[in-house]
């Protein structure tokens, strides 16, 4: 049985123009913060630090759905919709973004947090030691 190798153009396809210019604007934010891969799964596009997935994103009908992790609570905030412990050092929060204006500076510098996760900067002393997140 074969299995579908999913890809970024999968997710964009017959969604919005609206959506897809939320995605590729997602995308430029993570851009700004350095190298990164992607994961592409049936489900969501993550994006990876050499450490670890610290986002991901979908298209869809309404707009973006999406998480990042952080190694804090960010308070109230209407394009949050959810926030759970994921380890001790590390929240994830899910996000549904609408309309361009809302992947605004402070929205950039989450993905920023995020990306330093990515990156490994949850991992404090451990850092040095591959295999442990």
């Amino acid at each position: 049985m074969d299995q579908k190798t999913w890809t970024v153009d999968d997710h964009l396809e017959g969604k919005p123009d609206s959506s897809a210019a939320l995605y590729h604007e997602f995308i430029r934010l993570v851009e700004a913060c350095g190298p990164f891969a992607y994961a592409v799964s049936k489900s969501m596009v993550t994006v990876k630090g050499k450490r670890r997935g610290f986002a991901g994103a979908r298209p869809d009908a309404r707009g973006l759905r999406g998480y990042f992790d952080v190694q804090r609570i960010i308070g109230e905030d209407a394009r949050i919709t959810n926030v759970s412990p994921y380890t001790k050092r590390l929240y994830v929060h899910t996000f549904r973004i609408s309309d361009l204006a809302e992947l605004d500076d402070e929205f950039a510098g989450w993905i920023r947090e995020a990306y330093d996760v990515g990156q490994g900067a949850h991992l404090g002393a451990r850092e040095n030691k591959p295999g442990l997140t």
